[in-house]
């Protein structure tokens, strides 16, 4: 399965940032390689395109699975798993987004409302007389209070279809607007001063269009300096 240069920078560039986003390279690069591909390919073509040892590749596609980035399907008369991921951007970033909820969100939302909601387990349960409980118990709030309003929102994204989302996302400024309220005039005093700021701009750039406009004027009766 030969490469374009393009493809290659592609593949390799995913590879690094997978790298940097806690995803082994290798993982990152068979993704990429499947994103790109135009049909379902096998490991066998995996390996031989990327040049990679047939172990390496059996880990990562069950890495890719685990991530729900790769199933496998069949081509009629061949009895090799085939493989290949999705090919919409935003129903890669919905899967990753699950995902890492189900790994590390998930878990420390657990924590927080067993410690914050529950408290039956005497060895952990907060102390109401030790200031440092309190002051523990008031933080952990917070950031369950956070972590649920995210995932709540996240939930809420993942019910639109992504042409929805899309035009969600396009109206930020507007919706930033409507949460802000409409602008507020300025006091009289201020605005006063600022009216008086763009007055004098206006007559600075006046008088300054006026004395090229004289100075051009004398330039073409001869009347320069001498």
């Amino acid at each position: 399965m030969p490469l374009s240069p393009l493809q290659e920078r592609f593949i390799l560039h995913w590879g690094e940032m997978g790298s940097r986003w806690g995803v082994n390279r290798t993982v990152a690069q068979i993704h990429a390689l499947l994103f790109l591909s135009e049909r379902a390919i096998t490991a066998d073509e995996i390996c031989e395109t990327l040049n990679l040892a047939r172990s390496n590749v059996s880990t990562s596609l069950r890495e890719l699975q685990s991530w729900n980035l790769a199933r496998v399907t069949h081509v009629l008369g061949d009895r090799r798993d085939h493989f290949e991921t999705y090919k919409d951007v935003w129903d890669i970033f919905r899967a990753v987004v699950q995902e890492r909820r189900r790994r590390e969100i998930e878990p420390t939302l657990s924590m927080l409302r067993t410690a914050v909601l529950d408290g039956d387990n005497a060895a952990v349960s907060p102390d109401p007389t030790d200031p440092r409980d309190r002051l523990t118990l008031a933080r952990m709030r917070e950031v369950l209070e956070f972590m649920e309003t995210g995932t709540g929102w996240i939930d809420e994204m993942n019910r639109l279809d992504p042409k929805t989302l899309i035009k969600l996302l396009k109206m930020g400024a507007r919706i930033q607007q409507f949460v802000r309220g409409p602008i507020k005039p300025l006091p009289e005093p201020q605005a006063q001063a600022v009216g008086v700021l763009f007055a004098d701009e206006d007559e600075a750039g006046e008088g300054a269009a006026t004395g090229q406009a004289d100075v051009g004027a004398a330039a073409s009766r001869g009347d320069g300096p001498s």
